[in-house]
């Protein structure tokens, strides 16, 4: 189910030691409670045999409201709608991440070809070829390391995460990845950031893919 017309691949991530350095540049190590040599040690160890991975900390240690933030774009940093402050409760579902500070996750696809799917629909499509759907925090961790996975008209949906209400039912909100047009409550300063909000679960959008991955890796 490789995207071949997407204009971004796995392949063209940095190295692993390269993708360590970013984070640690970033201070995502700090904000994760780890020291730098052991993202150094992980990428140095891992690397070995997984080239074209995307190295990630598990969203307990470094939630999306501490990574959008460090998204970059013309020069403007990432920021979360307004609408969105319980971001960081949109856990794992339908997909998990390794039981570890730091993981692999392998075959990166932006999904354009399900550009003007709903999630309804993506979901046991992806499934059905052996894909995972990426995480909110996996898919920013992506545009960190390769802001080119980000392009106007052609953004992501991260729809492995999802927020439970108290209910015991999932909330009908779906968290993505986009480019702010500066309207609204964005604010034109913020025209052409990198923006993390929401769509709904039944809704179509031509611009956004769902992102996957073949599997995740400790």
């Amino acid at each position: 189910m490789s995207d071949t017309s997407s204009t971004v691949s796995a392949s063209s991530l940095p190295p692993l030691a390269t993708q360590a350095e970013r984070l640690i540049e970033l201070g995502v190590h700090e904000l994760a409670r780890l020291p730098a040599d052991d993202l150094r040690t992980f990428a140095e160890n891992a690397g070995r045999g997984d080239g074209g991975a995307l190295l990630a900390v598990h969203p307990d240690r470094a939630p999306a409201s501490a990574l959008a933030p460090l998204l970059r774009r013309d020069g403007k940093p990432g920021f979360i709608v307004t609408d969105m402050p319980d971001v960081d409760r949109f856990a794992p579902c339908a997909a998990e991440p390794p039981d570890a500070p730091l993981y692999l996750i392998a075959d990166l696809d932006r999904g354009d070809h399900m550009a003007n799917w709903s999630p309804d629909e993506a979901l046991p499509a992806l499934t059905k070829a052996d894909r995972t759907p990426l995480l909110l925090t996996e898919g920013i961790h992506w545009v960190l390391q390769q802001p080119a996975a980000l392009e106007r008209n052609r953004c992501l949906m991260t729809i492995g995460s999802r927020l439970r209400k108290a209910n015991g039912t999932l909330d009908a909100r779906t968290p993505a990845i986009w480019i702010s047009n500066g309207t609204g409550r964005d604010g034109r300063e913020r025209r052409n950031a990198p923006k993390v909000g929401w769509c709904w679960w039944g809704n179509r959008h031509t611009w956004l893919g769902f992102a996957s991955a073949t599997s995740r890796r400790g």
